[in-house]
């Protein structure tokens, strides 16, 4: 790294940290999720960087980006599949869409799509609970991916047998899934290789990247990834049992998987995602959100904290109801960001507690003028700046906005934004 490369990775750490420790930097941080946006405007399809197991598209994209536009963190692979795209055909993902797939389902420019469904049925709570191990193999494994759909037939009834073992292990279709998996984790080395180059090109630029883990709520884990939206609010009430029951057993280990990634090197401060699904205002009453969903969040972010690390927590959707249980962490240690928020009433309650970023309408940009930006980005300046603990960020990530008004958003908050 440059002497001026080190100045400006210096200088974009030293004002990042400040706003999350609730003092006043030089000015404003300027953090928006960047998204497809880089790869936009470096003019690449998205199918085309998530073909392009070699990351040089995504690396240019993100070069240009940052080059053009100096943002306070820097980039990587992200959650945009960059790189991706072999992998995910040989995994077949039956919940998902992404850019370039084969019948070219969704855009070429499009976001990836998640398509919900249960996984867990009504009648295999029993088995669920009582053999975990089994359920994953036969039932969840082979519902999220038509890869492994042979490990539907792993039986062993009565007592083991390494030659029923065997013969099920050796008919045409599970060969052939041990054939792709194999080429996965041949792609999946490349991909990591390739992807430390990119970060080692983020990082001789200057530029920090922040978010280095990642967390989850213990009810958007049993939401997402087991019950879907609609029926594990149907549990609230008809299988509150259970939803008890997976939290406590989930709740200790992500907890300890905290631990371990505090001891790794290099996460001393660094910024541990989470994304809250399920918080959202209207989800679900204020009593059922402090019982099931803040009382594990709250544990999380704590658990994170002391790890020397920081809570990144996106709140998506609307989330004015949930600001009094969001003041109940240590003050000075956490970042909140938010999809929709009044920015007025977080900034009233958190000054003192979280810095808060977010809930800029990603729709100015994409359908607004550069004036209504600025006039905008000011007035969200002006409540949220002034004792710091205020980070800009745009509501969501950045993708098919106009340049000229993403120009006029950083050059806004880099002028106006000066403390």
């Amino acid at each position: 790294m440059t002497p001026q490369a080190q100045k400006r990775y210096d200088e974009k750490v030293a004002r990042v940290e400040a706003a999350i420790a609730l003092k006043e930097p030089d000015r404003v941080p300027m953090m928006p999720s960047a998204a497809l946006f880089p790869m936009i405007n470096a003019g690449y399809t998205v199918a085309e960087v998530i073909y392009d197991i070699s990351l040089e598209k995504m690396t240019k994209a993100i070069v240009k980006y940052l080059e053009e536009f100096d943002p306070d963190c820097g980039l990587n692979t992200g959650t945009n599949y960059a790189g991706e795209g072999l992998i995910l055909e040989l995994e077949k993902p039956k919940n998902m869409r992404w850019a370039g797939m084969p019948g070219n389902i969704i855009d070429v420019n499009s976001i990836q799509q998640f398509i919900e469904y249960p996984l867990l049925l009504d009648d295999e709570f029993d088995e669920f609970f009582s053999d975990r191990t089994g359920w994953t193999m036969r039932k969840q494994l082979p519902r999220n991916s038509e890869l492994l759909e042979p490990l539907a037939t792993l039986h062993q009834e009565g007592r083991f047998s390494i030659q029923r073992l065997a013969a099920q292990v050796s008919t045409p279709e599970f060969k052939a899934m041990m054939q792709d998996l194999w080429k996965i984790d041949e792609l999946a080395q490349e991909f990591r290789k390739n992807a430390k180059k990119l970060d080692e090109t983020v990082y001789e630029m200057g530029y920090p990247v922040f978010r280095k883990g990642g967390a989850a709520v213990p009810f958007d884990n049993y939401s997402d990834n087991l019950r879907g939206t609609i029926l594990s609010l149907q549990d609230i009430y008809e299988r509150p049992e259970d939803i008890d029951r997976f939290i406590e057993e989930t709740i200790e280990p992500q907890l300890e998987m905290i631990r371990k990634m505090g001891k790794m090197p290099g996460m001393k401060r660094k910024h541990v995602f989470m994304a809250l699904h399920k918080g959202i205002d209207g989800f679900m009453g204020d009593e059922h959100y402090k019982k099931l969903y803040w009382k594990h969040l709250q544990m999380i972010i704590e658990e994170i904290i002391k790890a020397d690390m920081v809570p990144n927590v996106f709140c998506e959707g609307r989330y004015n109801t949930r600001l009094d249980c969001l003041t109940e962490v240590t003050p000075g240690k956490v970042f909140y960001h938010f999809e929709e928020v009044d920015m007025a009433l977080a900034k009233s309650k958190l000054k003192d507690v979280a810095c808060i970023g977010g809930s800029f309408n990603n729709n100015l940009l994409q359908f607004g003028t550069p004036q209504q930006v600025r006039d905008e980005a000011k007035r969200l300046l002006d409540i949220c700046a002034p004792g710091g603990g205020f980070i800009f960020a745009t509501g969501s990530g950045l993708s098919h906005e106009k340049k000229e008004n993403v120009v006029a958003l950083f050059d806004t908050v880099r002028e106006y934004g000066k403390y």
